[in-house]
C-alpha cells in the first residue's frame, strides 16, 4: 500500500467504474469531485477523502479506506471504501425506474397507435 494513488486508477480498482479508460472520461467530463471540487484523472487520492462519482442519474458519495492500485473482487470492495451515499439518493432512482416501466393489463393486447403516443409523451416528459 502507498501513499497515494491517482484518482482514475483507484476508481477502476475499487469497481465504481468497468475499465479506467471510462473512470478517466468521467474525471474529464466532470463526475468525479473530491470536496464538491472537479478533480482531473492524475489527481492523488489520499485515506479518508469524500468522493462524489455521477453513475449516470445517481450521484453515489463514498469514502476512501484503502489505497489500491490493482482490482478487486466485488467481496472486497466493503475493504476498500464505505459508501456514503444517502438513501434517498437510491429512493430517487427506484421512484425514477418504476415509472419508466408501463403497466398494461392482462389481455389488453397490443397497445394502439394513440395509446403508445401518450406512452411516449409519458416517457419523455
Amino acid at each position: 500500500m502507498s501513499d497515494s494513488v491517482r484518482i482514475d486508477k483507484w476508481l477502476w480498482a475499487a469497481r465504481l467504474y468497468k475499465t479506467r479508460a471510462i473512470a478517466v472520461e468521467a474525471c474529464k467530463g466532470g463526475k468525479v469531485k473530491i470536496d464538491m471540487q472537479n478533480v482531473k484523472p492524475s489527481r492523488e487520492v489520499k485515506q479518508g477523502e469524500h468522493i462524489t462519482v455521477q453513475q449516470e442519474q445517481l450521484h453515489k458519495t463514498v469514502e476512501v479506506l484503502s489505497l489500491i492500485k490493482n482490482r478487486v473482487s466485488a467481496k472486497q470492495v466493503d475493504e476498500v471504501y464505505i459508501d456514503r451515499t444517502p438513501a434517498e439518493e437510491y429512493e430517487r432512482i427506484e421512484l425514477m425506474r418504476q415509472f419508466k416501466t408501463e403497466y398494461r393489463d392482462r389481455g389488453a393486447g397490443r397497445p394502439t397507435k394513440k395509446d403508445r403516443r401518450i406512452i411516449d409523451k409519458l416517457k419523455t416528459d
